[in-house]
């Protein structure tokens, strides 16, 4: 399968470096369907301005396999109400608040372990480009609601429809499923959110496409 590619406007990058020439920190919010190239636009984003930049993904407020288990949720991993969206919502606010000698540390999900991994990300007071990246950044329902205000800009990203339901097949296999597993979890799963997701597009400030990348990029 072709890599994606996301092209970055020349605006939206001249923008950031004129808040990092006032000093100015922003929490840039990404916001797409699952398997819609978020992390990889961060990672781009990241890539550009190593030395201004942390990443601190939605996604490590995934709850905890055994809290999932508990509430009979497990088998809808990745829908709105399967994240501790208050502990999310809370870290958003340190962030924005974050003293100079103040250090405020993020979880992250590992994929590998399908679980959150507590204080893995540290968030410095020299950051001056904080990404989160996830699906619901953009729901009007609450808590949900409450993250679009602290934020300075969300970006949508809005893949081929096509590739990105491929790449979500390619990364279940990757990570245990059998073909036919993976391709019933996105059927159930992953598109009912997909779908939730798209909904919120137009409250985004800018919606950003995404191309295969040519044979021999």
């Amino acid at each position: 399968m072709p890599e994606p590619h996301i092209a970055i406007p020349a605006e939206h990058l001249a923008r950031l470096e004129m808040r990092f020439a006032q000093g100015r920190r922003t929490l840039l919010g990404i916001v797409g369907a699952p398997g819609s190239g978020k992390s990889t636009l961060a990672q781009s984003l990241l890539h550009a301005f190593p030395q201004q930049t942390v990443v601190v993904p939605m996604d490590g407020f995934h709850l905890a396999n055994a809290q999932l288990h508990r509430l009979g949720r497990d088998g809808r991993k990745g829908a709105p109400d399967t994240f501790d969206a208050r502990g999310y919502l809370a870290l958003l606010r340190r962030i924005r608040v974050q003293g100079p000698d103040e250090v405020v540390y993020a979880p992250e999900f590992r994929r590998e372990i399908e679980e959150p991994v507590a204080g893995a990300i540290a968030v410095t007071p020299s950051a001056l480009l904080v990404i989160t990246e996830g699906n619901y950044l953009l729901l009007d329902d609450e808590p949900w609601a409450s993250v679009r205000p602290l934020l300075d800009e969300v970006w949508f990203v809005e893949p081929d429809d096509a590739l990105r339901r491929a790449r979500l097949v390619q990364r279940h296999v990757q990570f245990g499923r059998s073909l036919q597993q993976a391709r019933a979890w996105v059927a159930s799963t992953d598109e009912p959110n997909a779908r939730r997701v798209q909904a919120t597009r137009h409250r985004a400030d800018h919606v950003i496409g995404e191309t295969a990348a040519a044979p021999g990029e």
